[in-house]
C-alpha cells in the first residue's frame, strides 16, 4: 500500500454472485489500479455457478463463521473489542442503530445489521481498512455506515435500481447525508436523486457506469467453434437475466409467439434462473413454444460467451413494476454489444444512455409484445441493419463502458476520502 492509495473494505451482501458480474469487475479493475481491497461478504455464497474470473480477485475475504455457537462467539468478540479500542464511537453507533429502529419501525432488521458492523468493524481494525464502500444503499450500505461510526473511517456506497427505488426517499437522503459520496450507474438515477436531495448534497452524487471486460469480448470469431446444441442453424434470439418481473420475460415469449405465427423462423434461449420459472415454462408450454424456447438456467461466464458469440440478436425488455422496481442498464445489454450482437431493448430507466435508438440498438416501447415482434422480425430479415448496429454498439462500449477505465475515476475518489 502507498501513502496514497487506502486499503478498501467492500461490504457485500453475498459474495461472489453469478449475477453481479458488473461489482467483479470493479473489483477486478481496481486491484489492476494497485488499490488494495479486502471484501466483507453478509452472507456466504450461492450454490450457484461461479465466473472463472472470481478466481483473479486478490482480496481476502471475511465472512461470518457456518455454525451458531462460532457465529455468536465472532461477532460478541467484535463488538467487545470495538467497544472498548473507541467507547464513545461505539456508544454513537449504538444511539444511530436504537434511533433508525424507531424511525423505521424495523427493530429486527436494524439489530441485524448493528451485529453484523461489529463484527466487520473488528475486521477493519485487524485490517486496517481505511475506506468501507458498499454496493446497494439497502443492509450493506447500513453496516458500512455503522462500521465507519466504530472505526471513525469514511464509507461510501454505489446505489443501483431496487435499492435505489424501493428505498423511502427520507431514507436514502440521511444515508446519503452521511456518506463521503455516492456512486450510481446511471444519468437517470442522478437526475432522480437530485430530485430529492438538498442542493448542498449533489455533489455527493458521481455518475460511473458499470464496467464491461472487453478483453473478454474479442472481435471477429473466436466464438465460431462452441457448440449451442440443436436447431443450431436458425438464427438465434438471446436474453439473459434473472427470471423475475422487472426483466420483461414473459413479454419476450409472448412476441416469440406472435414471430412464430408469422411464420418466421428462429429459436429462443433466455438463460437465467429465479422465481418465475416455473410461470414462464407454463407459458411456453400454453404457446406450443416448447421446441424453440428454451431456458437452460443460469450459467458461467465462459459458457455465456458461446451464445453472445453467435446470437443473431440480443434482446432485452424491462420494465417498471407497480412497486417502483426498475432496471438500471441491465450488464447483459452491455455485453451483448460488446460481443458485437445487435440489440433490442425497451426504453426504460437509464436503458437509452446505453442504446441510442437506431444507432447502437434499437428501442422499444416497455409492455408491448406485439412492437418487439414487429422489431426482432425486422432485425432477423435485415442483415446490412445488423451489422450497421453491431458496429456501432461495440465502439460504444469501448467509449464509454470499459472497465478499465470506469475503475479509475472510483479510485480517485476513494485515495481524495483519506486526504486531509
Amino acid at each position: 500500500m502507498t501513502a496514497t492509495t487506502p486499503t478498501v473494505g467492500y461490504v457485500l451482501k453475498r459474495y461472489p454472485r453469478l449475477s453481479e458480474t458488473f461489482i467483479l469487475n470493479e473489483m477486478r479493475a481496481l486491484e489492476r489500479l494497485d488499490t488494495p481491497l479486502h471484501i466483507f461478504s453478509l452472507l456466504r455464497p450461492e450454490d450457484a455457478p461461479r465466473h472463472p474470473t472470481v478466481s483473479e480477485v486478490r482480496a481476502t475475504v471475511t465472512y461470518l463463521p457456518l455454525s451458531w455457537p462460532r457465529i455468536i462467539f465472532a461477532v460478541a468478540r467484535g463488538h467487545a473489542v470495538v467497544a472498548a479500542r473507541a467507547p464513545l464511537r461505539y456508544l454513537h453507533a449504538t444511539g444511530l442503530a436504537l434511533w433508525w429502529s424507531i424511525r423505521t419501525r424495523r427493530p429486527l432488521s436494524v439489530g441485524k445489521q448493528f451485529l453484523r458492523s461489529g463484527y466487520v468493524a473488528h475486521g477493519c481494525l485487524q485490517n486496517n481498512i481505511q475506506h468501507l464502500h458498499a454496493h446497494f444503499a439497502n443492509a450493506p450500505a447500513t453496516v458500512a455506515r455503522l462500521a465507519g461510526v466504530m472505526c471513525n473511517i469514511p464509507y461510501s456506497f454505489t446505489t443501483h435500481a431496487k435499492d435505489l427505488y424501493l428505498t423511502p426517499q427520507e431514507v436514502m437522503r440521511r444515508r446519503i447525508e452521511s456518506a463521503h459520496f455516492v456512486l450510481t450507474c446511471t444519468r437517470y438515477n442522478v437526475e432522480y436523486l437530485r430530485g430529492f436531495l438538498p442542493r448542498q448534497d449533489w455533489d455527493k452524487i458521481h455518475l460511473v457506469y458499470h464496467g464491461i471486460d472487453l478483453a473478454a469480448f474479442p472481435q471477429g470469431d473466436s466464438f465460431a467453434d462452441l457448440p449451442l446444441g440443436e436447431n443450431a442453424d436458425l438464427p438465434l434470439i438471446l436474453s439473459v437475466g434473472r427470471l423475475v418481473p422487472k426483466k420483461g420475460m414473459r413479454d419476450l415469449v409472448t412476441a416469440c409467439h406472435l414471430l412464430h405465427s408469422r411464420g418466421v423462423a428462429f429459436r429462443c434461449v433466455i438463460i437465467g434462473e429465479g422465481p418465475l420459472r416455473q410461470e414462464l415454462e407454463t407459458h411456453i408450454a400454453e404457446l406450443g413454444l416448447t421446441a424453440m424456447v428454451t431456458l437452460p438456467g443460469a450459467m458461467a461466464h465462459d459458457r455465456l460467451l458461446a451464445f453472445y458469440g453467435q446470437a443473431t440478436v440480443f434482446a432485452l425488455a424491462p420494465h417498471v413494476t407497480e412497486d417502483g422496481d426498475r432496471d438500471g442498464i441491465p450488464n447483459v445489454l452491455a455485453e451483448a454489444m460488446a460481443a458485437g450482437t445487435p440489440v433490442v431493448s425497451t426504453a426504460v430507466s437509464g436503458i437509452p444512455e446505453l442504446i441510442e435508438d437506431g444507432r447502437t440498438g434499437l428501442l422499444v416501447p416497455p409492455r408491448d409484445p406485439v412492437v418487439l415482434a414487429d422489431t426482432l422480425e425486422r432485425l432477423l430479415a435485415d442483415a446490412p441493419l445488423r451489422r450497421r448496429l453491431a458496429a456501432a454498439s461495440r465502439g460504444k462500449i469501448e467509449e464509454r463502458f470499459e472497465c478499465w477505465e470506469t475503475a479509475k475515476a472510483l479510485r480517485t475518489l476513494f485515495v481524495q476520502s483519506v486526504q486531509p
